[in-house]
């Protein structure tokens, strides 16, 4: 999950937090406000209506209800229920609602003095009045139906309120940091393009003294510290390719001239031969070397073109050949329409690949022999296979085969660096191309997979 969107979901999930509590205690603080404020309409009236029936001598129970049927302030299914200090039923109000109720709750009523409950839609309200030295009890119920439904109406509201509200907030927080945090995209985009070269690019230094201004300046001094120790780098392996090279170079030509000498004894010219041989490895591993070093720092020709594979091959075969004169290719071709010999490429650099595979071939091969076929995948790219007779490496994995420095078992009598199949697998990785290597029945088997063209 990217910083954008986990900033956004955790300050929208505040939010919504905040509100759904602040929500919760309007409504919770409403409700309370509806049944306190019912509670005393209700004891008022209950009240009242004790009053009027024991201490006005004048009111009995028929007018008394008359009163109370005509009362102004009459609510929904009103019941009132009178009790004296025998629990006997003394007053009842002219309507068809029913309460409820037996001694025990009457008991409780003077323990208590006074009571609250809910039934449904009923809210009841029991009081306990002392008259004269006589217990009365009074149970009064009566139907909310204006306070509840104003309640239910605040409650639609606040629902509605929190998912516009949040829906609102979720899509507006996304959208400002997003915009906040737009100048770390593109700082995120130049630093993905940026590589090491000739020129020294740095990024652009923003005028506001924020985070994100520090964080580029910052970058630019380590940049500025990188492109040094390249150019170190890059100074120290030309010069120490020259001065490496010149000497070698010169030894192995004074070895070329003095070897054809016939009055040379054998054991001198076996020496010297051994010597040269020594020379030109030295030399290969030093120009191996200078080929990592190289890919390593990304200092590499950028001159990209569509090259024919097939032509490459026969390129490195013709090299190889002048100096391995025994040295034989057999070349297959898928008989296939539209085989798609042409890949984007850097012709040095893949000329090197198959140089250094017809050389395996060469040296590890019995019959000193190469097989080269090329095919057209399913999905319609290239795939060459390489495959030449030799030993079995014994245990040798393909993740060790390349790596630099290692060998197999069978290259003990072989001269060589190891570091042959490391180039070739740095190479073919720059240029998106999939090696595979086995090895069956006394063969080993390459198998280059041209599958993904690099724009450039």
């Amino acid at each position: 999950m990217t910083l954008k969107k986990r900033i956004s979901i955790t300050i929208s999930f505040i939010f919504s937090m905040l509100y759904a509590f602040s929500a919760l205690i309007i409504f919770w603080s409403f409700s309370t406000f509806r049944r306190e404020e019912f509670v005393d309409r209700l004891e008022e009236k209950a009240f009242n209506t004790t009053k009027l029936l024991l201490e006005v001598k004048e009111v009995d129970n028929t007018i008394l209800k008359l009163i109370d049927q005509n009362s102004i302030h009459k609510l929904l299914n009103e019941k009132i229920l009178i009790f004296d200090h025998q629990f006997k039923l003394i007053y009842s109000s002219l309507d068809d609602s029913t309460i409820g109720w037996n001694e025990q709750q009457l008991k409780e009523l003077k323990t208590k003095k006074k009571i609250y409950r809910v039934k449904g839609a009923q809210e009841v309200v029991g009081l306990f009045y002392t008259h004269q030295e006589k217990d009365y009890y009074t149970l009064i119920a009566a139907e909310d139906i204006y306070g509840n439904s104003k309640l239910n109406f605040l409650k639609e509201v606040l629902l509605i309120l929190f998912i516009l509200g949040t829906a609102l907030v979720w899509l507006s927080t996304y959208y400002f940091i997003r915009k906040l945090l737009f100048p770390l995209d593109l700082f995120q985009k130049q630093i993905t393009t940026m590589s090491l070269g000739d020129e020294l690019i740095l990024m652009d230094e923003r005028s506001q003294n924020d985070e994100l201004t520090l964080l580029t300046k910052a970058f630019n001094q380590m940049m500025r510290r990188i492109q040094h120790s390249y150019n170190a780098q890059r100074e120290f392996t030309s010069n120490a390719s020259h001065e490496l090279r010149t000497p070698i170079s010169r030894l192995i030509l004074q070895l070329d001239n003095v070897l054809p000498q016939v009055h040379q004894p054998e054991i001198t010219k076996k020496y010297l031969q051994n010597m040269s041989n020594d020379l030109n490895q030295l030399s290969e591993l030093i120009s191996s070397l200078l080929i990592l070093a190289r890919l390593n720092t990304a200092s590499l020709p950028n001159d990209w073109q569509p090259e024919r594979i097939d032509e490459l091959v026969f390129d490195a075969f013709d090299t190889l050949k002048s100096n391995f004169p025994e040295f034989s290719m057999h070349f297959n071709l898928q008989d296939t329409p539209d085989l798609p010999l042409e890949y984007p490429a850097i012709k040095p650099l893949l000329d090197i690949v198959f140089i250094n595979l017809f050389r395996n071939a060469y040296l590890y091969s019995p019959d000193r022999k190469v097989h080269v076929q090329m095919n057209k995948t399913p999905g319609h790219f290239l795939e060459v296979i390489i495959e030449n007779q030799g030993q079995d490496p014994l245990g040798m994995t393909e993740d060790a085969l390349f790596k630099p420095f290692v060998r197999g078992q069978n290259a003990a009598n072989i001269n060589g660096s190891g570091l042959g199949l490391h180039i070739v697998k740095r190479i073919l990785d720059y240029h998106q191309v999939h090696i595979h290597y086995s090895f069956s029945n006394g063969n080993h088997t390459f198998t280059l997979n041209f599958t993904q063209h690099k724009n450039h």
